[in-house]
This record gives structure tokens, sequence and C-alpha cells, in this order.
């Protein structure tokens, strides 16, 4: 075999992933109807691929290349840290100053309580981990039987067992099944689920659902409740301003430990340091992950409170819980610098004085748009419901997402990186945008939306369900 390059002729790059290379969340038969992309280069908010074409990435990879892509400085971190300890474990009474000095940022930065850093590689691993720290603490407590964690439909915690068992998507709970102890209750989502209700009642009905829950299952056996402070990936949902004040009032009267899963909402992606401090939300445990390291690095962890960690940490016996990678050295002191850049830059700031204003006003704009029936935007996540009937709310009569797709098709033709989740389209654009960026973004969007629109209504798909 010749040596693999980005010099490869593309169709050589794709037949050689078909052969060897298998894709999360992807069929083979979905790859070889469109082909697989090659992304060979990027730099900011821009990516290369093999074709030569320069494309924005609007999801920031995966909600995660908060600073952008080519930051010398994360690679020369990451160099000097590999030449000085290239790795060593924390289990056995052990540690190392990347994983010290992280952890004691992490408690800088977190707000209220938020003291204690149990490391991980993932979002997905700090779920897991979750599962069992809050399970550990209530036994220590001497309250065995509270092990049911309650989460939400269309939720996302991960897509490890016990992180997709904690969110709330079919698909993945129709692949493998879930773990005990999991259930979910409704979802914020008042656009598509809110019938004649305003927001503000939407708000509260969904958040009383987990108050119906706990007495339901009893007090006695529930553990903790988890969410997300915007739905990520289930559509960037933006909950009603209702929501989040009732479901801590109800943690709060019944003793339920609260988990904020962080990890999209984390590190400036809101307009502050946590999607915590922009819903006005007291978590217990904060997942992060993602905008930790930028993606520069795999990393993540569960920021735990006081009051968790010394009753887990002062147990008679081990927490017998971790991972070869917990804390990694490399990882740690990529994910510090990271910190830096976005400190010393002010990229929150950006976010929250520029960038967001700016992407509000020409992202809002797009609702005028006759496929469009709703906009959301927090920060630099946001999201367009699509609709063929706006006053009604309406869904498309087409399965599902098939509008959606053909909408993100066209972005990709016309090299912008947009999402779907089944017909909305989200956005989570790297932090350090530009506002002539942003206005290729949208002007790139529209022409997307155009586009689609003109095929749907081709296709006879612009009809209500």
């Amino acid at each position: 075999m010749n040596k693999i390059t980005n010099h490869l002729p593309t169709a050589e790059l794709q037949a050689l992933d078909a052969a060897h290379h298998m894709h999360p969340f992807t069929s083979d038969g979905a790859l070889a109807k469109r082909g697989v992309r090659v992304i060979t280069g990027a730099k900011g908010v821009w990516l290369n691929d093999s074709e030569g074409h320069r494309i924005i990435d609007g999801m920031a990879g995966l909600w995660c290349v908060n600073v952008g892509y080519g930051r010398h400085e994360l690679a020369q971190a990451a160099a000097r840290q590999m030449e000085e300890l290239s790795y060593y474990n924390t289990f056995f009474m052990t540690t190392h100053v990347p994983a010290i000095a992280l952890a004691a940022k992490l408690a800088e930065l977190a707000p209220g309580d938020l003291n204690h850093v149990f490391f991980a590689s993932s979002g997905s691993e700090a779920n897991d981990t979750n599962i069992r720290l809050v399970r550990r603490y209530w036994d220590v407590k001497g309250q065995p039987g509270k092990r049911t964690i309650i989460a939400r439909r269309n939720g996302y915690h991960g897509s490890t067992m016990g992180g997709g068992s904690l969110g709330g998507m079919a698909p993945i709970h129709a692949t493998g099944g879930i773990i005990d102890g999991i259930v979910h209750i409704g979802q914020p989502h008042w656009w598509a689920e809110g019938g004649e209700m305003t927001p503000e009642e939407f708000g509260l009905a969904r958040a009383q659902e987990l108050e119906a829950k706990i007495l339901e299952l009893g007090v006695e056996n529930v553990a903790a409740f988890i969410g997300e402070p915007i739905q990520g990936a289930g559509g960037v949902i933006v909950p009603p301003s209702t929501y989040w004040p009732e479901i801590q009032r109800i943690c709060d009267k019944y003793g339920i430990l609260l988990i904020v899963d962080e990890v999209i909402t984390g590190f400036g992606r809101t307009g502050n340091w946590f999607g915590s401090q922009t819903m006005g939300i007291k978590p217990h445990i904060m997942t992060i992950a993602k905008g930790l390291s930028s993606g520069y690095q795999p990393i993540g962890g569960s920021i735990v409170c006081d009051e968790i960690a010394h009753v887990v940490g002062n147990a008679d016996d081990d927490f017998n819980h971790g991972y070869t990678y917990s804390g990694h050295p490399v990882a740690a002191a990529v994910a510090l610098e990271n910190l830096r850049i976005i400190e010393e830059e002010k990229i929150v700031d950006h976010v929250r004085d520029v960038a967001h204003p700016y992407l509000a006003e020409r992202w809002h704009a797009l609702a005028d748009h006759p496929m469009v029936g709703d906009t959301k935007l927090v920060g630099l996540m946001g999201s367009l419901q699509l609709t063929p009937n706006k006053e009604k709310r309406a869904k498309f009569a087409a399965k599902p997402g098939t509008v959606g797709l053909k909408t993100r098709e066209r972005c990709f033709k016309n090299n912008l990186v947009m999402r779907h989740v089944y017909d909305r389209m989200i956005i989570s654009p790297p932090l350090v945008i530009t506002t002539a960026e942003i206005d290729e973004l949208i002007a790139r969007a529209k022409l997307s939306l155009d586009e689609a629109y003109k095929i749907v209504k081709d296709e006879g798909l612009f009809v209500e369900a």
C-alpha cells in the first residue's frame, strides 16, 4: 500500500475509508450513496477538503473547537508535555502537575462550590462517572435505595451504555438497550409540543413532570435529575424562561441531586463560562468536555460540589471507578493552555458582546424565509425550525428529517457545515468567528435554504402533516 497522505486522490482515500473505517452514527449505505468528505486541514473557522473546497465550519467540529482550528500554542503545549511526561496514571495515590493544575483552574472557574474534578476522556465517560458517583453518594449516606436517575426524552448525554441510557434518544436505546434505573420525562420543546399553552405555561408544565415522577417513584428511590441547560444534539432546544427555575425548586424541595450536562454549553458557548450561569442553575455536578480543550485533546470530567466530594471521598471504602486516561497529562496540559487562550483573548467577552449580538440580528432575520417557522439563538448555538406552515407550527407530511436532510445537503454543497436534527437546522460555530465570517455563514445558509425550498416545492414535499 502507498503511504496514505492528504495528497492521494479523493477517490482512493474514499475507497480506503470504505474498506477499513467504521464511522459513528453512520451506515455504509449512506456513505456509499453520498460519498465521504475528506477533511485535510483547517484554520480558524475554515476547513479544507481533499477537493480543494474551503468550508465554513458552522458546528465547530462536534460543538467543540471553541478557540478555532490551527492554534500553534496548543500543539506546542502538547509537545512540551510529551517530552516531559508523556503519560502517567492517577490511580494508586499518585498524581502529576497537569492534573493538579487543571483541577485547580476548573475549581476557580466553576460557579458556587463546584471545587472538585473527576477526569475522564469524554463527556460520555463523564456521565458514566456521574451515574456511579451519585449512587455511591447515596449509598455512603445510608440510602442505597436512591438509585434512579431522571432524565429527559430527546436529551443527549453521550453514546456509551451509561451516557446513552441517560440520554432520551430512542435510536440510541434501540442499539443495545439501556441500563437499569434510568427513567425519562418530557422535554421543554414548546414549538413542537406546546400545543395551545404559552411558552411560560408549557415550561412550568414540563418542569412539573419531574415532581410528578419523583412522587410516582418515591423520593426514597430517586438519586438525581440530569439535563442540558440547552439541549444541543436534540436540536438546540431553548427551554422557556419558567423551566429551569421550577426544576431547581423541585430538586431543592426533594433533596434530589442536580446534574447539569455542560459538555456543549461550557467554556463560553452561551456567552458565559458555563450555561448554568446563563440559565441561572445551581448544579451539584457539572459534566464537562468538548470546549475544555477545544477538541485538541480528548478530555472530559465531572466538576463536583463540596458535599458530594467529601461524602464519597471520606467513605470507609474506595470509590472503585476510574479510567486509564483520567487526567492524562498531555490532555490536561492542552486543556490548561486552551483555558489560558480563552481568558487572555477574552473570547467569552467576544461571544457575549460582539459575535452573539451580530449573529442574532442576522440569524433571526432568517425567520422571514418561507420555510423557517422559528429561530433560536443563545450565545453561539442556534437553530432554525423548518415548517410548511408557520402559524400552525406544522410538521411536514414527509418522514421527519426528510426536509432537514435535503437542506443539510444543500449546505454541504455550498461549503457550509450546518447540521440537521430531523427538520431543525442547527449551528454552533467556533467562538472566535468574526462579523465578516458571520456574514458569509448567513449568506451560505440563506442560499442553501432557498435551494432546499425550491427542491421541496418541486418534489411536492411542502405539505403539512
